[in-house]
């Protein structure tokens, strides 16, 4: 699922390519992605792009008054018509996911949004306040933000009965932050997953809350002017937990482990944060 990092990343190269391109052309190929279906993607032909932010892990470019919002869901990406060409080398490469939307400016560039999931995870919509949209409305404060403080957190913790893991990757609480740095974030804090967020010590929240910041203004950092084609794969391979099940711990090399957390896998280092304790992976 693209986090905050990415996403940053994605607007930032956005903004710059796209400002002042104007629209010529949308192609919906699947039509579950509109969401304003009284105002359609091709109701932006003509517009002129005046920038491009970040809500959370959501996309909004700008044109004047009205903006397009793009909910990457958990598969969705953008890519170039014309950039990187198909995986290679292999029978058994992966084909690129497909574009569910095509929008094509006056300097002959296509921006495609993609999607490989199972399901169409990808949403889109033409409003004038991007508070419109649900998702956007609904976010907490941004631990990338200059503004964000300590207040900022302890309200998403203090007194929460649930695990903390789940207060980092819920949207209403901290915006931006997933599975993968989520994880990042509580290896690094030396913090179990599974604790309630009510149950943590002071000096535990004090870790929490560095990290939490610290780790996701490195990655923004780390992943700035990164081709977009590239930026999944630098995020990949700069896990240092997420994704390492059966790899030695970084810090205390102990082996990283799955458990099974809702309906995905995390990972966790069971010396750095549960005292040895070994957490449940439920078979599939």
């Amino acid at each position: 699922m693209p986090e905050s990092p990415e996403v940053q990343a994605l607007v930032e190269e956005l903004g710059a390519q796209l400002t002042g391109r104007t629209i010529t052309d949308v192609d919906v190929i699947e039509f579950r992605v509109t969401k304003t279906r009284a105002l359609p993607l091709s109701t932006l032909v003509g517009a002129q792009v005046t920038g491009a932010v970040r809500h959370g892990k959501l996309v909004d470019l700008g044109f004047g008054p009205t903006h397009l919002v793009v909910s990457l869901g958990r598969h969705g990406w953008a890519r170039w018509a014309d950039g990187a060409a198909a995986p290679s080398g292999t029978d058994d490469a992966e084909p690129p996911p497909p574009a569910l939307a095509a929008i094509t400016f006056d300097d002959g560039r296509t921006l495609e949004f993609t999607d490989a999931g199972n399901f169409v995870s990808l949403g889109a919509w033409v409003v004038d306040d991007p508070f419109e949209v649900p998702a956007v409305a609904k976010l907490g404060p941004d631990p990338a933000a200059p503004g964000f403080s300590r207040a900022d957190f302890d309200a998403a913790m203090l007194g929460r009965r649930k695990q903390v893991k789940a207060v980092l990757q819920e949207q209403e609480s901290l915006a931006g932050v997933g599975n993968a740095y989520s994880d990042e974030i509580l290896h690094a804090a030396k913090v179990s997953p599974v604790v309630h967020a009510a149950a943590l010590a002071a000096d535990e929240r004090d870790r929490l809350f560095d990290e939490t910041v610290g780790t996701i203004a490195s990655a923004i950092d780390a992943r700035r002017g990164i081709p977009i084609d590239r930026l999944k794969a630098d995020k990949v391979a700069a896990m240092r937990v997420h994704g390492r099940a059966g790899e030695p711990c970084p810090r205390c090399g102990d082996t990283i482990r799955d458990f099974t957390f809702g309906s995905t896998i995390a990972q966790y280092c069971p010396t750095c944060q549960t005292d040895g304790a070994v957490l449940p992976l439920k078979e599939a």
